[in-house]
């Protein structure tokens, strides 16, 4: 086995092919388990049954306004690589984010098949994911704290998300220390994760990510069939993995970019902001 990982890292082609490959294999695994979910939950009596058969312009849909809401998703895979560098830590990486996203489409068609109201359980999994988008915004700041004594611009930019994020992280910590200890370190790559940690980190995001945009998705779930829909969020995943990692270098380059960098923590605050609202919103119309 040694023998052979020593041929791959010495062997782009292979480093290239095997984590393609797998990126696949997952992607079929975890279209089984979503297939198998929700067989079994129509079983249940309390259950409003979905249908299984699948219609392409479903799985489209599903595909389309995954990757049209997914800045998220790139930015932080991009944060990954760029700490965890290599094929080995690309395949955990793969593999963590396109788990951490199925599962947590998969939680929410559950919940929703089986309960009729769960207004309360979606705020409160929009409201957890706006407080990592948040932490996430706080730990890009390292990428462009250069501007700090660059033009007057910079400094606004720097100090100014300073201003913002750093009351903001003091606010949110004493709650999202108890889910995702140490995010900060762990984007960094200063957390010494091991092989399988890396995995269990890359799932974590994700899974709270793919709770927060999947708990977006329920108004067309009465528009869409659900089972196809979520087989294109999981296959559009999977496109936007292999995206990012065809060219590591670039992808790195790029979240590493300044200017990248501050539109990226940008976006975070965004998104965060409109989760609060959000939640405000589903618990209003409760």
């Amino acid at each position: 086995m040694d023998a052979f990982l020593d041929r791959v890292d010495r062997s782009p082609i292979l480093a290239q092919c095997i984590p393609l490959t797998l990126t696949l294999v997952v992607m079929a695994g975890l279209i089984g388990l979503l297939h198998a979910s929700l067989f079994f939950a129509n079983i249940l009596p309390a259950a409003q049954p979905i249908r299984l058969d699948l219609r392409w312009y479903d799985v489209v849909v599903g595909a389309t306004i995954y990757l049209k809401t997914s800045i998220d998703f790139a930015i932080f895979m991009g944060r990954m690589m760029a700490a965890n560098p290599g094929w080995r830590s690309r395949v955990a990486i793969e593999i963590g984010t396109a788990v951490g996203n199925a599962v947590g489409t998969i939680a929410i068609i559950i919940l929703w098949v089986l309960l009729k109201d769960i207004s309360i359980l979606l705020a409160l999994m929009v409201f957890m994911a706006s407080l990592v988008l948040f932490e996430l915004a706080h730990a890009s700041l390292e990428h462009f704290e250069m501007w700090q004594s660059g033009s007057l611009p910079q400094r606004i930019g720097f100090f100014g998300m300073h201003g913002i994020l750093d009351p903001v992280k003091k606010l949110i910590d004493p709650i999202l220390l108890r889910i995702m200890p140490d995010l900060s370190a762990k984007m960094k790559g200063k957390a010494g994760l091991t092989w399988m940690g890396l995995i269990g980190f890359a799932v974590t995001v994700p899974f709270i990510l793919g709770l927060d945009d999947f708990a977006g998705y329920v108004p067309l779930f009465s528009v869409v069939n659900v089972y196809g829909f979520a087989i294109g969020v999981i296959a559009a995943h999977t496109l936007l993995n292999i995206a990012l990692f065809l060219s590591p270098t670039r992808t790195i380059n790029a979240v590493k970019n300044e200017v990248v960098s501050f539109l990226g923590a940008l976006a975070f605050i965004g998104l965060g902001v409109y989760g609060i609202i959000e939640t405000m919103r589903i618990l209003i119309l409760k």
